[in-house]
Order: structure tokens, then sequence, then C-alpha cells
């Protein structure tokens, strides 16, 4: 009897096998690409230049001796109008005193309806 020659099957599984291997390979790349993407995205949509601007407005105008609530009327329609975001600023405690100053404590609030911030802040007080 012959011997029968089974070289040409290996050949054609390891084929099979290479294929499979750069298919799954090339799935994994596309991937990361994507992930990629989508954290630089979130990245870029986190409002830092606005929380910045509203913490910088919230410690000049609370600071002030006196509590004006149309100040913060305004800011939250320059807020919505601008950022498109909900924003709440309230005080918290009247005063509190620390080391000889006295702080006011300041609730922000910030909603753009992606990002939610909250913060109790210490705003001194001037006179």
């Amino acid at each position: 009897m012959e011997r029968l020659d089974e070289d040409g099957q290996w050949i054609v599984l390891m084929g099979f096998l290479v294929s499979v291997g750069i298919f799954a390979l090339a799935i994994v790349i596309s991937q990361g690409g994507l992930v990629g993407q989508t954290t630089a995205e979130a990245v870029l949509e986190f409002p830092k230049t606005e929380i910045q601007d509203l913490r910088s407005e919230v410690e000049y105008w609370g600071g002030q001796d006196t509590y004006d609530s149309e100040v913060w009327e305004d800011v939250q329609a320059i807020a919505l109008q601008r950022h498109n975001a909900v924003v709440r600023v309230s005080v918290a405690e009247d005063s509190v005193n620390k080391s000889g100053s006295v702080y006011r404590i300041m609730k922000i609030h910030f909603n753009n309806g992606v990002t939610v911030y909250d913060e109790n802040m210490q705003v001194p007080r001037r006179k």
C-alpha cells in the first residue's frame, strides 16, 4: 500500500489558523481606537472652564458683606443662556469663624445634562 501524503492538510490548517488570528487581531485593534476616541470625548466634554468661572464669581460676590439674590439670579440666567447649564448658588450657613477670619459657606450646584458638580465653598467675607 502506498502511504497517504498529509502535508497539504497541515498547510491548509495552519493557513486557516493564521487567518483567524489576523482577523481577531484586526477586531481588537479597531476597538482600541474606538475606546480611545470615547475617552478623549469624555475629557473634552467636561466643563472645566465653566466651573472655574462659576467658582470665581462665587468667590467674588459671595464675599460681599450683603447677600444680594439678584446677582445669583443673573448668574443663573447667564449660565443657562451661554452654557445650557442649570446653576444654583445659595448660602449654606451665615458665617463661620476660623482663626480670627470670617467665612461664608456657599453651596454651588452645576448641571449641564452631562456633568453634575456640587461643592460647598468657604468664601472669606469682605467689608
